[in-house]
């Protein structure tokens, strides 16, 4: 069974840095993309970052040229650094990615791509 397991959520002022981790049991080369998504309270869950197997990075508006996203595949693990983060970027993210049987993969920004989804990693920014 696969799964994925997310750390290095925190607390941080704005202005500040956080690095995000999604440790997947199994190869990650095998997968097509992998994904982060967010949900803050009351709102729902949103795109935030996708890493193709193909055709590279993509963003969200909202984090483009803060956030980078980079899988190592050594380490079976895809990362998200976070820079200048603002209190807007405060929610739970998660680590997604497809199964083999999804037609669908790979979608951005729906989240009807992705089937595994990590237990989520909080992140609070104060202002």
């Amino acid at each position: 069974e696969v799964q994925l397991v997310e750390s290095g959520g925190g607390s941080v002022q704005a202005g500040g840095s956080l690095r995000l981790s999604c440790r997947v049991s199994g190869s990650t080369n095998r997968r097509l993309c992998m994904a982060w998504f967010r949900q803050a309270p009351g709102k729902q869950r949103e795109a935030v970052a996708r890493f193709g197997r193909g055709d590279g990075t993509t963003y969200a508006d909202s984090v483009s040229g803060r956030f980078t996203i980079s899988k190592d595949s050594s380490r079976n693990t895809l990362t998200l650094q976070m820079n200048n983060l603002k209190p807007e970027d405060s929610a739970v993210y998660y680590c997604a990615a497809p199964t083999p049987y999804n037609i669908r993969a790979c979608s951005f920004p729906e989240e009807y791509g992705y089937d595994l989804w990590g237990q989520g990693t909080q992140v609070t920014v104060s202002s």
